[in-house]
């Protein structure tokens, strides 16, 4: 096998595959990514056993054939070289030499035979999205994801759509982020979950904007073909909670404010907060909060920030990363907070469109 492609390419596809690749596996194959001659260029595919993704690029091909090479190493020489000029890639035995200018390295290959292929799905139920709407949607809940395996249904993305409106949810049990898109006739009706990691290769997919995305289902796996990339990806499976039951139905006190002005607050306050739990303390006075955090070791600080204020004079505490995790996923320029007590869960909205993106934080103890 012989090969001469442009870096910039070679880059672009390498990163849609190397997301579906493992690093931490028993089986040494997975942490490769499998480079293919196909007509006219080369196939890169990356697959960690539940999770398969592939991109094309146009080659210059001397010699067809197959080699499996180790995904991290050759994404970091990559990512080095110079994004102008061209990357030749030749096997010669079981070594692979990657040659750019006066750069030339070489690696191990591994057997191309032993990687899984990707596998093909009936696509029973399907959602179509553009491409910069699902990006939106994937970035305003995915951050509340969780990274507790011991649980992993909640370690993806709930999709629900009744036919007139799709809600994605995503929970760690300590925030809960939410969006809607309510739209007629985007798909069937469906409640799956998509683990993190095939959504965030979903999100960087290089297409434009305004491309239509079609997410296809059956009972086990979602596919998602734009032409030149593929992602196919196991479905998490297990009762997603009733997440709507966390959700307060009242509230008696709202804070306004600034948005990007609020996360600059939070930022600085979490430079001590991270010793302490990442405990930042929010007291309501008048038409301001005052935000503290403080360490045991290094001292106290603290912020004020303008808000329109109703019957806000309340003393709560948060993790200052969940705030401001949900405040940067938040569309628009205000934000308001919705509470009741300090020992009861608040919800943080964006001002406009404030019923269908929002994110219920739970309470801290003071401290």
């Amino acid at each position: 096998m012989k090969v001469t492609v442009s870096q910039s390419e070679l880059s672009q596809a390498l990163a849609v595959a190397a997301g579906a690749s493992s690093i931490r596996t028993a089986l040494p194959v997975l942490a490769s990514i499998r480079i293919t001659t196909v007509d006219g260029g080369i196939s890169l595919l990356g697959c960690d056993g539940e999770m398969w993704a592939s991109a094309t690029c146009a080659a210059n091909v001397e010699s067809p054939g197959a080699i499996c090479v180790q995904q991290k190493l050759l994404s970091e020489i990559v990512n080095a070289l110079s994004s102008t000029g061209t990357v030749s890639i030749e096997l010669e035995g079981t070594q692979v030499f990657l040659r750019h200018g006066d750069s030339e390295w070489k690696m191990l290959a591994m057997n191309p035979e032993e990687f899984p292929e990707i596998p093909e799905i009936d696509g029973s139920s399907e959602l179509s999205l553009k491409r910069d709407e699902l990006r939106h949607a994937i970035e305003t809940v995915i951050y509340a994801v969780s990274d507790d395996t011991s649980r992993p249904v909640l370690t993806g993305v709930l999709f629900s759509y009744d036919g007139e409106t799709l809600t994605m949810v995503a929970t760690d049990t300590h925030r809960m982020a939410v969006h809607r898109i309510r739209r007629e006739g985007i798909g069937s009706q469906i409640e799956v979950v998509v683990p993190e990691k095939a959504l965030k290769v979903i999100r960087n997919l290089d297409v434009e904007n305004d491309t239509e995305l079609n997410l296809s289902f059956d009972e086990s796996r979602l596919s998602v073909d734009t032409g030149k990339a593929k992602v196919v990806a196991q479905l998490l499976h297990g009762q997603y909670p009733n997440w709507e039951r966390v959700v307060p139905t009242e509230f008696t006190r709202t804070w306004t404010a600034d948005r990007g002005e609020l996360i600059d607050n939070v930022k600085r306050a979490m430079i001590l907060a991270r010793d302490n739990a990442n405990r930042v303390r929010f007291t309501g006075l008048g038409d301001k909060v005052v935000i503290t955090a403080k360490s045991e070791d290094k001292g106290e600080g603290k912020e004020e920030v303008s808000v329109v204020s109703k019957n806000g004079d309340l003393e709560i505490a948060f993790n200052g990363r969940y705030v401001m995790e949900a405040l940067s996923a938040l569309p628009g320029v205000g934000v308001r907070a919705e509470m009741t007590e300090s020992s009861r869960p608040a919800v943080i909205r964006p001002t406009e469109d404030s019923e269908d993106t929002f994110c219920v934080v739970m309470p801290m103890a003071m401290g």
